[in-house]
């Protein structure tokens, strides 16, 4: 087996013939070419990070190698046998197992029955044998280092715990290739290092890995080749030790991008939100800030801090138990998410598809589900109206999208996500919310939207932006609202903080030293 260098550094390309190739694969769906003759080809113990934009193909690529779509053209090669997987389980028996970006679990089972669902272990009689069931599970759940257990149900666990359970169903085939699609995208700090490990043990064993992100610290800590799609189309591979994260950038989107702190806001006005002491009962306790007109303040902190909950406090989907909300001047307390709109406030959440959108519908109606009496009149709904909304973000959000009537659940995930942000934004809020906007996002949109916050911040929005990205967050906040276990630890000037004091308010150690004092807010 070819050997493999550690997880830092140059990694020791792999001379082997590929376990995977895919050559001249095309997908076509109505009126979109997705993939036009790609080729590509993983070899065994190999990282091969698969780059493109939202939209590029990359998701398309990997559900025709996993069997959820066929090919309209080209050949798929295992181990040297040409192969036409029918439906993902006959790709997984022949060892091609996808991790999905978005999680396929069933939230009414318990973690143990979701594993191995489908592959469930039996006795006599054809009946579950479910010691069995519960030991196998727990010797997977030790091995990812899971804090939950094996009779937990998965809708009961968080994003970060559902992504770990899809991670385990990959363990319980012995696969030739494995395909991480985002994986990191929900994973804590904590969880992702127990990730790389597990990658490095495929390796190993002389696992060929598929590894997209578009998280670039991760593809240069990770692989040893990048290949690249641009519309469907194959750019080319290079070798990770040779490229950087500009030439790779270069190759996804045509230009190089940076985020450019000297951008952000810098006038504003008076206090449009201030939370006093707010507190929810074990979730989170006494937090206090404040976010100004025309002003970007940014909250960072580990997955669990409170910062979520904090903004669906904010927004009327929880009730507070203590301290007070006051919005434009006026103590408010919300029944219910209406009263908060009325009120001029947005929440984009954090689960897009879960929260943001109902995926079966088309465009133009996802977006005007928040403003429906501006389409409407006499309980009928106005079909111009409508779509001169969609048109409207459309052109200004440059969403791609054959027309109004594609479902969103056939979108890029970062169209989708301007959809979510156009929606909210035909609301006219005075007060808009974040969670996480960028998540699963390629870098030519993720930089839309950066420029997009703060035109709308300069505009005289007031902006509340929750991220687990470090330069996300440093890049956008006029502030910074540091959270660790439910508490407010920090608040720093977002512009002359430094990332080893961030990390350490969000760690819950010594936060005295910082790089600027608090700033007063009017």
């Amino acid at each position: 087996m070819t050997p493999i260098q550690g997880s830092t550094g140059q990694r020791q390309l792999i001379d082997a013939e590929p376990v995977l190739k895919l050559e001249g694969i095309t997908k076509r769906f109505p009126g979109v070419v997705a993939l036009n003759k790609v080729d590509f080809d993983v070899r065994p113990g190999e990282v091969h990070a698969l780059l493109g934009e939202n939209g590029a193909g990359k998701s398309t690529l990997m559900k025709v190698l996993a069997g959820k779509h066929q090919a309209d053209e080209g050949t798929i090669i295992l181990s040297g046998e040409e192969m036409a997987f029918e439906n993902p389980k006959h790709a997984k028996r022949a060892g091609v197992v996808l991790i999905h970006q978005e999680q396929s679990l069933v939230p009414g089972m318990t973690v143990a029955e979701n594993i191995y669902l489908g592959s469930l272990p039996k006795k006599w009689g054809n009946r579950v044998d479910w010691p069995k069931l519960r030991e196998d599970t727990n010797r997977i759940l030790e091995t990812l280092k899971c804090s939950f257990q094996h009779d937990d149900l998965v809708g009961s666990l968080s994003i970060a715990k559902k992504q770990m359970v899809e991670i385990a169903r990959a363990l319980v085939f012995t696969p030739r290739v494995v395909v991480f699609d985002e994986p990191t995208a929900s994973l804590t700090d904590h969880e992702k290092p127990v990730l790389y490990d597990i990658i490095r043990n495929l390796q190993k064993q002389g696992v060929g890995i598929v590894y997209i992100s578009h998280r670039m610290d991760e593809i240069f800590h990770l692989s040893h080749r990048i290949s690249v799609l641009r519309d469907g189309e194959y750019t080319g591979t290079v070798n990770t030790c040779d490229t950087n994260e500009d030439e790779v950038t270069r190759m996804m989107i045509g230009r190089s991008l940076e985020l450019d702190h000297a951008s952000k806001p810098t006038e504003f006005g008076e206090n449009m939100l201030e939370l006093r002491n707010l507190s929810v009962r074990r979730i989170f306790e006494d937090v206090s800030f404040k976010v100004r007109k025309g002003e970007i303040v940014g909250m960072y902190g580990l997955v669990g801090a409170g910062r979520s909950e904090v903004a669906e406090t904010i927004f009327g989907l929880r009730g507070y138990t203590a301290g007070e909300v006051v919005m434009d001047g006026e103590v408010v307390n919300f029944r219910n998410t209406h009263d908060a709109v009325v009120k001029g406030i947005a929440l984009v959440p954090e689960d897009r598809k879960e929260q943001g959108l109902v995926l079966g519908m088309n465009c133009r109606d996802n977006m005007t589900l928040a403003s429906l009496s501006s389409v409407s009149s006499m309980g009928f709904m106005k079909g111009l109206a409508e779509l001169s909304v969609y048109d409207k973000y459309h052109q200004a959000m440059k969403i791609k999208s054959p027309s109004w009537r594609q479902k969103v659940g056939n979108l890029s995930g970062g169209n989708q996500q301007k959809i979510v942000i156009g929606k909210w934004l035909h609301t006219h809020p005075k007060l808009l919310i974040l969670d996480e906007p960028t998540r699963g996002i390629d870098v030519g949109s993720k930089a839309e939207i950066h420029a997009l916050v703060k035109d709308l911040a300069k505009s005289g929005y007031a902006v509340l932006v929750i991220s687990s990205e470090m330069p996300e967050v440093l890049g956008l906040s006029n502030r910074i609202i540091a959270m660790y276990e439910g508490r407010v630890t920090a608040e720093f000037d977002g512009d002359s903080v430094s990332e080893d004091v961030l990390v350490q308010a969000i760690t819950g150690q010594n936060t005295e030293q910082r790089a600027s004092p608090k700033p007063e807010a009017v």
